[in-house]
């Protein structure tokens, strides 16, 4: 029925490229590298995902011919439709990793683990990316849905057979009871990553706690 693996895949591709980008750009602020990373992130941000899709294909099918133009004949058939998914999110969140980790560079707590003397590499990595995380984790449970009604079109491109490419050939069939059916099935997964998302904030911070509230709503 469902067999889609680009979303999943496009999600953690994104997840791949825009935190090492994100936190790299934060940390050399004002080189050459931040500059050609936001360069990049914004040029992926402002691409449709049609036409970069065509790009990729002109590029690794026709010009390289590393990978398939469509179907599903072996695991290289996911990579196309996957970057073209992800690579949008990964600008979004890249640009949203760096602005995210300068402010949270500048805090107290960060000038102090230096004053202790820990290596540069566990100030950023394991103590300021953690804390700011938390508007990227936000942003990437959003763009799971963005991500689930790109794939209506990104499938139809390579005739990858997902739920966006069973959406189409049920509209085209006017098959109802499936729209309907991918409707529910759709919202209900957001719903279900939207919880996540929220539970895993007490995961990244201690002090956050979920407890069920009382009768008279404390």
């Amino acid at each position: 029925m469902f067999r889609s693996g680009s979303v999943s895949a496009a999600l953690v591709i994104a997840l791949a490229i825009a935190l090492p980008l994100g936190v790299l750009a934060a940390v050399r602020r004002a080189s050459w590298l931040d500059h050609a990373a936001r360069v990049g992130a914004l040029l992926g941000a402002s691409l449709p995902s049609y036409w970069l899709g065509y790009l990729l294909i002109r590029l690794f099918a026709l010009a390289l011919g590393w990978l398939p133009v469509a179907g599903r004949d072996g695991p290289g058939a996911m990579i196309l439709p996957a970057l073209t998914l992800g690579l949008g999110t990964a600008a979004t969140l890249a640009r949203l990793t760096r602005s995210s980790l300068l402010e949270v560079l500048g805090e107290d707590f960060v000038r102090t683990a230096r004053a202790k003397g820990l290596s540069e590499w566990s100030v950023v990595w394991r103590h300021s990316l953690k804390a700011a995380l938390f508007p990227v984790l936000t942003v990437t449970g959003i763009a799971f849905g963005h991500l689930l009604g790109g794939a209506v079109i990104v499938e139809g491109i390579f005739a990858w057979p997902g739920v966006g490419n069973l959406l189409i050939n049920s509209i085209y069939d006017r098959d109802y009871p499936m729209i309907q059916g991918f409707v529910i099935f759709m919202g209900a997964v957001f719903t279900l990553i939207s919880a996540a998302v929220d539970l895993s904030y007490a995961w990244i911070d201690p002090r956050i706690r979920y407890a069920k509230k009382g009768r008279n709503g404390r």
